[in-house]
């Protein structure tokens, strides 16, 4: 950091707040993407098993979809 850059007062406390929640909400939209993902994956098996081929693309296009949701929440 260059000498006359750093924040302090209002706007140093604003950004430490912006950035924080910031964090806060990526943080815990990746993990509800992830559990998202990982139980419509698990659901896709789940009718895949239970169903044979008959099933299979329903259950793949449910495990797809999930697997979709987790990628397009992670950074």
């Amino acid at each position: 950091m260059t000498v006359g850059s750093q924040d302090s007062g209002a706007t140093g406390a604003a950004k430490w707040v912006t950035s924080t929640l910031g964090n806060t909400v990526g943080g815990v939209t990746r993990t509800v993407g992830g559990v998202t993902g990982a139980a419509t994956r698990g659901l896709g098996d789940t009718i895949n098993s239970a169903t044979g081929s008959a099933g299979r693309p329903v259950g793949d296009a449910i495990g797809n979809a999930g697997s979709g949701l987790e990628d397009g929440t992670k950074e």
